[in-house]
């Protein structure tokens, strides 16, 4: 029997919990609204029109990113009792997405410059302009591909880790790993193979939905009076 500790897994269950109310602002919510692959004039004038939007976007990625740094560290001691290596497995490859997102918010920090009407841009013309604020949101996205890769395989060491708790969490554990393929296949179909990306577009977000599973085993486990299991 595995004796888990409380006390740090409610830390992660907040820190879960945070994270998976912030990032979807950033991720999803914000360029929903913003972002037109195929049009460019519309991009750039819902950029300048609602900058804020795009500045709350930009604040939430910072935040749900900064969240993640701390939820890792906690994941860590909290899984190390299960087996280190593992641990420090899924810490690493967690970690990794992270200096990524950062840097991709410049894509948006730009995108908003090229809006924003400086004098200094009065050299390009406003189609110019444009297109170059379309660029700066398709590289965004493309960027949260890439760190989408590691956001997938984190969960591969983690699922392990939840599969020898055994009993309930094989439950667990399997729907994180399908998150974990979800994540890799979707970021490999957006990035390498376009054309089945669109097919393949509703099974991947099926699939990523997979990883509330933990969140909700951490707060059920962080509502438990005695940690061992």
């Amino acid at each position: 029997m595995t004796t888990l500790d409380l006390r740090t897994g409610r830390q992660a269950s907040l820190l879960y919990a945070l994270l998976a109310i912030s990032a979807p602002i950033g991720l999803m919510v914000v360029p929903a609204q913003l972002y037109d692959a195929a049009d460019a004039a519309l991009t750039a004038s819902r950029i300048a029109d609602r900058s804020w939007l795009l500045r709350l976007g930009v604040a939430s990625e910072l935040f749900h990113q900064a969240v993640q740094a701390y939820l890792m560290l906690v994941l860590y001691d909290f899984f190390k009792p299960v087996s280190a290596p593992l641990a420090r497995q899924m810490t690493v490859l967690g970690l990794v997405s992270i200096p990524i997102t950062f840097l991709n918010v410049l894509n948006e920090v730009a995108a908003l410059t090229l809006v924003s009407g400086a004098d200094f841009l009065a050299a390009f013309s406003k189609p110019q302009l444009d297109a170059a604020a379309l660029l700066c949101m398709r590289l965004h996205a493309d960027g949260l591909q890439v760190a989408a890769v590691f956001w997938g395989l984190w969960l591969f060491p983690l699922a392990m880790l939840l599969w020898r708790l055994g009993r309930a969490r094989k439950l667990v554990a399997a729907l994180v790993a399908t998150a974990g393929v979800g994540y890799v296949v979707g970021a490999t179909a957006a990035l390498a193979l376009p054309q089945f990306e669109p097919q393949l577009r509703g099974w991947v977000q099926l699939m990523v939905m997979g990883e509330m599973a933990v969140i909700v085993w951490f707060v059920a486990f962080s509502l438990r009076r005695q940690s061992g299991l």
